[in-house]
C-alpha cells in the first residue's frame, strides 16, 4: 500500500479541526503573495472548503495535504493544475512558523508527493513557480533536481514593485 509519509512527516487530508489553522495561514498577508490570495477568508468559507474537499484528484485536479509532524501541523503541500492527459502537476509548499523551517520538512513533503505522482499517478513531470527573491525555495527545489526552465519578468506585483517569477520543472 502506498502511504504519503516519510520517516518524520505524515501528509494527511484536511480535517474539520484544521479550520482555525487554515484561518491563520490563509489570512496572513505575508503568505498572500505566494498563494494568490487577495482578501481575507472567513472561518465559514474555510470550513465549507474542507467539507467539500473531494480527494479525487482526477475530478478536482488539485489536492491540499497537511504536513503533520508528531501530531503538529507544520505546513501544507498543494498539488494543483493536475493534467492526467499530460501527466503532470504543479506543486507548492508552505512551512508556516519560523521554528519549523529549515528542518527538512518541506523537502520530505515534496519528495513524498513526487513519489505519489510518479508511482500512483504515473506522472512524467512536476513543476513549481517561485518568486525571484525566494532564495530558500529556489535552493530547495534546485537541490531536489528541479531545473530552471523560464523567467516571467514583472510577473508578480507587490508593494515593493514587480518581481519575476521563476518556473522550475522536474522530469522523471
Amino acid at each position: 500500500m502506498f502511504a504519503l509519509a516519510t520517516d518524520r512527516c505524515v501528509l494527511r487530508a484536511l480535517e474539520p479541526t484544521d479550520v482555525e489553522l487554515l484561518y491563520i495561514w490563509e489570512n496572513d498577508s505575508d503568505v498572500w503573495r505566494v498563494s494568490g490570495t487577495l482578501a481575507p477568508l472567513s472561518r465559514e468559507r474555510l470550513a465549507r472548503f474542507i467539507e467539500e474537499q473531494n480527494y479525487d484528484i482526477y475530478a478536482t485536479e488539485q489536492m491540499r495535504l497537511i504536513i503533520d509532524v508528531d501530531g503538529v501541523a507544520v505546513g501544507s503541500v498543494d498539488i494543483f493544475d493536475f493534467s492526467p492527459q499530460h501527466r503532470r502537476f504543479g506543486i507548492g509548499v508552505l512551512i508556516y512558523a519560523q521554528e519549523h523551517r529549515h528542518k527538512g520538512y518541506a523537502r520530505e513533503a515534496i519528495e513524498a508527493v513526487m513519489r505519489y505522482g510518479r508511482e500512483v499517478l504515473g506522472l512524467v513531470q512536476v513543476w513549481a513557480s517561485i518568486e525571484e527573491d525566494n532564495d530558500a525555495s529556489k535552493a530547495l527545489f534546485e537541490s531536489l533536481g528541479f531545473q530552471l526552465i523560464g523567467v516571467r519578468q514583472k510577473w508578480i506585483y507587490s508593494p515593493q514593485g514587480y518581481k519575476a517569477q521563476l518556473d522550475y520543472q522536474y522530469c522523471f
